[in-house]
């Protein structure tokens, strides 16, 4: 569609207002709507709106200030609304649900059910669409991380190794259970960081990163907590790895090594029952 991206978000000018709302300069595909009920209060011709741009009932590009769960390129972990004799529609945060035909599903999709699926533009009839066969989506190619890169996870599957994971909504990880300090779910988006990229193209990922870093960002972390509890954490070295795991996230010797290091530049008090900030 030339410069305009289905499935995603463009920056529009406003041409013109109407009795249905205000019309957007598309350019080779011509005016664009954004219906009445999308129109931010005091917007006028000569603007320049970052809108969503999607098919609406009718088949026609229509824009929209809703921000759905997921656009086109995308993962989600999306909720079954109906389903008719073609497939299922799905909650992606638009008024018009998001369909996934039969064909493009793993396994019968329910009212209420939840699944993973893929977003894309179908070539034959150009209409968004969902596919819960995720695999055909994730790139085969050996991804060029690093150890410690900072990236953003999808939480995909459970399985006996430890939680599959989409990485940056391109690669397939892999997050190992010694890794895993609190709960986590099905469709949940984390921080996450490269451990290795094996040369069979797998990954292995952590939640935390290594070494130093790790130390640097949780003690930046348990300041935070500190000024939001009165300077004081009643957790300190006496403290079980259970209950460090539990209230932070972290393994006892990450929350050990990020109060020396908070110790050390002077931020922190240790007393008997726990650490106190330094005014």
């Amino acid at each position: 569609m030339n410069n305009i991206r289905l499935g995603d978000y463009n920056t529009l000018r406003v041409i013109k207002d109407s009795d249905f709302g205000l019309y957007l300069d598309g350019g080779d595909q011509g005016d664009i709507l954004l219906p009445n009920r999308y129109v931010p209060r005091g917007a006028r011709p000569g603007d320049e709106l970052e809108v969503f741009l999607y098919l609406d009932q009718d088949e026609r590009l229509t824009a929209t200030t809703e921000r759905p769960y997921v656009k086109v390129g995308e993962f989600g972990y999306l909720e079954v609304a109906w389903v008719n004799q073609y497939g299922a529609f799905l909650r992606w945060g638009l008024m018009k649900d998001l369909f996934c035909p039969f064909s493009e599903q793993k396994k019968k999709m329910e009212i209420g059910s939840r699944h993973m699926v893929h977003v894309h533009i179908d070539e034959e009839s150009y209409r968004i669409v969902a596919s819960a066969k995720i695999d055909r989506y994730l790139s085969k190619e050996i991804a060029p991380y690093q150890h410690n890169t900072a990236v953003d996870l999808l939480v995909w599957q459970r399985t006996d190794l430890g939680y599959k994971v989409i990485i940056d909504h391109t690669y397939q990880g892999l997050v190992y259970p010694n890794q895993v300090f609190r709960a986590i779910h099905i469709g949940e988006h984390l921080r996450g960081y490269i451990d290795q990229v094996r040369p069979d193209g797998k990954i292995d990922v952590m939640l935390q990163p290594s070494g130093r870093q790790q130390t640097l960002d949780f003690a930046e972390e348990l300041t935070d907590y500190l000024i939001a509890h009165g300077g004081h954490c009643p957790y300190g070295d006496k403290t079980s790895p259970e209950v460090i795991q539990r209230i932070f996230g972290v393994s006892k010797k990450t929350f050990k090594k990020a109060i020396g290091d908070l110790y050390r530049r002077h931020v922190v008090n240790l007393d008997d029952d726990g650490i106190s900030l330094i005014s």
